[in-house]
């Protein structure tokens, strides 16, 4: 754990494994920090430099003032990776995470070695639906949504069986400062990739759990049809964020394409 000055605000970081390896980027969802990779990254760390990090507004990382553009966080993530000394970089982005990755990966092509786009796509909900989560956090902060982000998150049977797991990820949401949320909820909102979608070169794999409640998975098809090549999976038993119910069902889908892109 690390932090540096990329960008003008203070990032929280994290780099595992081999120094001289190529670079693999975990970037995280809205609501949450780091830790959610805690069962995928490590199992990367043999054959690649992981790096993990907190977006503004999230996590450990500084909260500059609301709202956000996605370009703000794009420029975020491609100054860290000045400051660390990358030249480039697999991208695996999950959710907000993902639009990231997909704008990193049209501004500069010649970065992004690979992507893996997960429970995402070029436009995620509408304006209202935005305008109406900013209210209510910009009234009283995450708390008031945090039910309704955990049914998006989890299936019911994760959150049935697993009640202690849900609660433990529930403390990580509410804990967000209101001003990143809300900030990077306007960033979401008023951000269209589509345009986006169709200039990326990077070797894509997007992925979808059968049950997100965020991101379902005919929105990222739609998506993965718009990125020339892409490949699309499907994890089933699996709400928004695979990273926690379906581990090693994402580790694998995320080896097997790096393999058949020749990074591994």
């Amino acid at each position: 754990m690390a932090f540096i000055r990329a960008n003008g605000i203070v990032l929280h970081y994290q780099a595992i494994g081999r120094a001289d390896a190529p670079v693999l980027v975990f970037n995280n969802s809205l609501g949450s920090d780091f830790r959610i990779w805690q069962a995928v990254a490590p199992a990367f760390a043999d054959r690649f430099r992981v790096l993990l990090y907190d977006k503004r507004g999230h996590g450990l990382s500084d909260t500059s003032p609301a709202p956000y553009r996605m370009d703000d966080h794009t420029d975020d993530l491609l100054a860290l990776l000045d400051r660390l000394g990358i030249g480039s970089a697999a991208l695996v982005g999950l959710s907000v995470g993902g639009m990231i990755a997909q704008r990193a990966a049209v501004r500069a092509p010649e970065r992004v070695t690979a992507l893996v786009l997960c429970c995402t796509a070029a436009k995620i909900g509408t304006p209202e639906l935005w305008a109406e989560r900013i209210s209510a956090v910009e009234r009283g902060g995450v708390e008031p949504i945090a039910e309704n982000v955990l049914q998006r998150w989890f299936t019911p049977q994760f959150r049935e069986t697993r009640k202690d797991d849900v609660a433990g990820w529930r403390n990580m949401l509410v804990r967000n400062p209101a001003q990143g949320y809300a900030g990077t909820c306007a960033a979401i909102r008023d951000a269209d990739l589509t345009a986006d979608a169709g200039a990326i070169v990077a070797p894509t794999l997007c992925v979808a759990g059968d049950q997100d409640g965020s991101t379902p998975p005919d929105v990222v098809r739609g998506t993965a049809r718009l990125v020339p090549g892409a490949r699309f999976e499907l994890i089933e038993g699996c709400g928004h964020i695979p990273c926690i119910e379906k581990p090693e069902v994402l580790t694998h889908l995320i080896q097997k394409h790096l393999q058949e892109v020749g990074l591994v």
